[in-house]
């Protein structure tokens, strides 16, 4: 080879390189971006519960409306919060996919984000107009929009491979990525259009459709283990011998289940001020008229609503802490954890109708006993789905929990007693309200003020109960002799004082 080709070579070599630079150039790393819309995500799955904390109650016929309250609006909320979820964990699988963003998956990202922030007016159609399908069509176009927008930043990115993820780059079964992609991505709009072209005609199956959608990931693997179990495993063919790289249906990380879940909480204990801003602020008319212009008078006046706050943030304050104990000793999150994670958010989205309910005690105290059920009932599935996100995860403990909540490990009582808390305590107060219905309120506010000093005593607590519970151990007139290999057991029973 002359040295004239060998120069033709190399510069042709440094002009592929240089145009792969070129295609980079202009590029950043996705995660600002996907923060930016875990942000938004957060913010509009918590902002849907305003429309069911702002219906109208009649103080005459208060059983009626709450029974259509809880049958139609908050059914409504949970169902379109889920779905919300979905599409956040969709947008999170995309972007395991998209290693980088230009100019233009910005922009479409953008787009999708402004399609998603039309979903809590939707709802609001839905929860106003029940016996209407218009509200159902919009909210389930909005969906397909959502999913059409983001297969557009799937096929853009796979056309520009040097967006993608390193090891999808590298991959030799890029076309089985995409394909892998679009199906995670466009199966829920699918449904979804299916529920809209039945709205027109029979939407109450499109509910159902849209019920579907959430729990399409579960009933994906239970359809995979059946036919597994009753068909057989069938091996993978000979050609296919690169695994796929990213594993989508695997379990989301637990950092990204953390920051989404750190986002309701904060929106939700922000929600609680916006009624004590708007409702709450004296009119200056009235203070001259009836508080011989007396603002501290004027706002003393209010005291039952400022203490309804302070207890319903004290509540979501708690919350979030047993949350972010739990989660700072999972090691892994199921797909069974991250389901009863975002069920307890859709409860703890609904805290904020808890605080309208409470704060309503004063201004219509004959509706108090109904209005304090409510609220109990709202606590206890908020904190009882974070109880079985801990007991989810004692199943796999070695897998997916440090050694130290494991059984028989150093924490393992105080995370029991921790997270069992709330939701004995909510349950208590229903159950009391229901034999001393007189003391509804009572019972409630006592609940409240007494919760948050439980948790600062709770290792003490824990302490005196294990020390007692041995003692008695000790002092069990009847206990079968052991041999040698049974104390490691009692042990496991009996773990160690916090």
């Amino acid at each position: 080879m002359s040295r004239l080709q060998v120069q033709e070579q190399a510069v042709d070599s440094e002009g592929d390189s240089s145009l792969y630079r070129r295609d980079e150039e202009g590029t950043q790393s996705s995660h600002r971006m996907l923060g930016f819309s875990d942000a938004l995500l957060s913010i509009i799955a918590t902002v849907m519960i305003l429309p069911v904390t702002h219906t109208e109650i009649s103080p005459e016929q208060f059983d009626k409306s709450i029974q259509k309250l809880l049958a139609t609006r908050i059914a409504v909320y949970l169902m379109t919060f889920l779905i919300v979820t979905v599409a956040w964990a969709a947008h999170t699988r995309l972007f395991q996919v998209v290693g980088k963003i230009d100019d233009t998956l910005a922009l479409l990202n953008l787009a999708c984000m402004m399609t998603i922030t039309l979903l809590p007016y939707t709802f609001s159609l839905m929860v106003t107009f029940p016996d209407v399908p218009l509200g159902i069509f919009l909210f389930c176009m909005c969906v397909i929009a959502i999913g059409s927008v983001q297969a557009m930043i799937v096929g853009y990115a796979f056309h520009f491979p040097h967006l993608l993820n390193p090891q999808i780059q590298c991959s030799t079964h890029r076309a089985l990525s995409r394909r892998h992609i679009l199906h995670l991505v466009l199966r829920g709009p699918a449904l979804c259009f299916v529920a809209a072209v039945f709205s027109l005609f029979f939407f109450p199956l499109s509910y159902l459709l849209m019920v579907t959608v959430i729990f399409l990931p579960h009933i994906s693997k239970a359809t995979t283990w059946c036919k597994d179990k009753f068909m057989g495993h069938r091996e993978s063919p000979a050609h296919n011998v690169e695994p796929f790289s990213i594993d989508l249906h695997a379990p989301l990380s637990k950092e990204r289940v953390e920051a989404f879940s750190d986002g309701v909480y904060a929106i939700v204990a922000t929600l609680l001020i916006l009624d004590i801003c708007e409702d709450n602020v004296p009119d200056p008319k009235d203070v001259q008229q009836k508080f011989s212009g007396s603002l501290v008078a004027a706002l003393g006046a209010y005291g039952p609503q400022f203490l309804a706050y302070f207890g319903s943030f004290a509540t979501v304050g708690l919350l979030w802490f047993a949350h972010h104990s739990l989660f700072l000793h999972v090691r892994k999150a199921t797909q069974t954890m991250g389901l009863f994670n975002i069920l307890s958010l859709a409860f703890v989205g609904g805290l904020p109708l808890a605080y309208q309910q409470t704060s309503a005690f004063a201004r219509q105290p004959r509706d108090e006993l109904e209005r304090v059920r409510v609220s109990c009932a709202i606590i206890f599935f908020a904190s009882i789905f974070q109880f079985a996100i801990w007991t989810t995860a004692l199943l796999h403990q070695r897998e997916t929990l440090q050694p130290a909540v494991q059984f028989g490990g150093q924490e393992h009582a105080f995370m029991f007693a921790k997270l069992a808390l709330y939701p004995c305590a909510s349950l208590l107060a229903f159950a009391a309200t229901c034999l001393l219905s007189r003391f509804s309120t009572a019972i409630f506010h006592l609940m409240q003020i007494a919760v948050p000093f439980a948790f600062l005593l709770l290792r003490l607590l824990v302490r005196l109960a294990l020390a007692g519970l041995q003692v008695l151990w000790d002092l069990w007139p009847e206990r079968p002799q052991q041999d040698q290999g049974e104390p490691e057991t009692q042990s496991q029973l009996l773990p160690a004082s916090c």
